[in-house]
């Protein structure tokens, strides 16, 4: 029997490719020097494209691939997919969510801690044979603080978790109330950044948080807070961020997501009150591996006619 034929958007780790190159005929379309002539010259036989969260997969790469059954996603987030195209033409769509969410839910913490207490100014203290010489400053406390968590799905509720571990108290704002949780819901999002001292954002990116975070809730948030955001860099305004750690309208901010990564907006490094992070939630090997097998094991699924592990469509 023929092996599938299969689209893949981005590079996968090895791991991943001894597998797929093993099971299926592997077209990488990032290696392509002609994208277009590349897929008009295969995409005929392509049954499935694998490809990864923020390289998604269009309406117009779809059409393009007449024979398309399934896409497979490396990530939990789908924005990037034309999932209403899928949907119309019946095109299977898969993600790889839960494996993923105690490590962007680490990091999460990580960036908090990091920004609250300066960790990386320290170190350069110490690296740079200042310690004795520049004063470092005293930092803000985590534990027992509030905390507002923007988003209250699998993520969400790991980052809770472990706020809950430093003795925070919790609030959330989400769109839909979490009844079997014991932390209050919030519906004003205005109202849990002006509560929170620290606000912590892991909404889906797309149209509908576009800017969630904008120059009024920061404003909210006022000069002691401080915002961490591991979701989308969309869900951000980031031109009312950078004003805001500018003026200290806001004290401080961990991010691990950018607008328009990886070319962020410069002025971010100018910025002494900021802890940066390049898109880097899920970078562990065991996460990475675990994200690899699920892909891996939608597409396996899929052609040997059996449920999906994990549909989104």
């Amino acid at each position: 029997m023929s092996r599938p034929e299969i689209l893949l958007a981005g590079a996968y780790p090895e791991w991943d490719m001894i597998d797929l190159e093993t099971n299926y005929v592997v077209h990488k379309l990032y290696e392509a020097a002609d994208r277009d002539a590349f897929i008009k010259e295969i995409g005929g036989n392509v049954r499935a494209i694998a490809t990864r969260g923020e390289l998604g997969a269009s309406a117009e790469l779809m059409t393009s691939l007449p024979r398309l059954e399934v896409v497979s996603v490396y990530g939990v987030g789908t924005d990037a997919v034309n999932l209403a195209h899928a949907r119309d033409n019946g095109i299977r769509v898969t993600n790889t969510p839960d494996v993923l969410s105690d490590d962007v839910a680490d990091l999460a913490i990580g960036l908090l801690l990091s920004a609250a207490r300066l960790i990386p100014r320290g170190d350069a203290i110490v690296r740079s044979g200042q310690w004795g010489k520049a004063a470092m400053p005293l930092v803000t406390r985590v534990s027992g603080k509030r905390v507002g968590v923007v988003g209250m799905g699998r993520i969400g509720q790991a980052i809770a978790r472990r706020a809950a571990g430093f003795d925070c108290e919790i609030r959330y704002f989400s769109r839909n109330p979490q009844p079997q949780l014991s932390y209050v819901h919030e519906a004003d999002l205005i109202a849990l950044a002006s509560w929170a001292e620290f606000l912590v954002v892991i909404v889906p990116g797309g149209d509908a948080t576009k800017n969630i975070i904008n120059a009024e809730i920061l404003k909210a948030l006022g000069p002691d807070g401080i915002l961490v955001n591991v979701s989308r860099g969309s869900t951000v305004d980031e031109a009312a961020l950078i004003e805001a750690l500018q003026k200290r309208t806001i004290k401080a901010a961990g991010l691990d997501v950018f607008y328009n990564e990886p070319d962020i907006d410069e002025l971010f490094l100018t910025l002494d009150n900021v802890v940066l992070q390049p898109h880097h939630g899920s970078g562990t090997v065991e996460t990475r591996k675990a994200m690899g097998q699920l892909v891996r094991d939608n597409l396996a699924a899929h052609f040997a006619g059996q449920p999906l592990p994990t549909p989104v469509v």
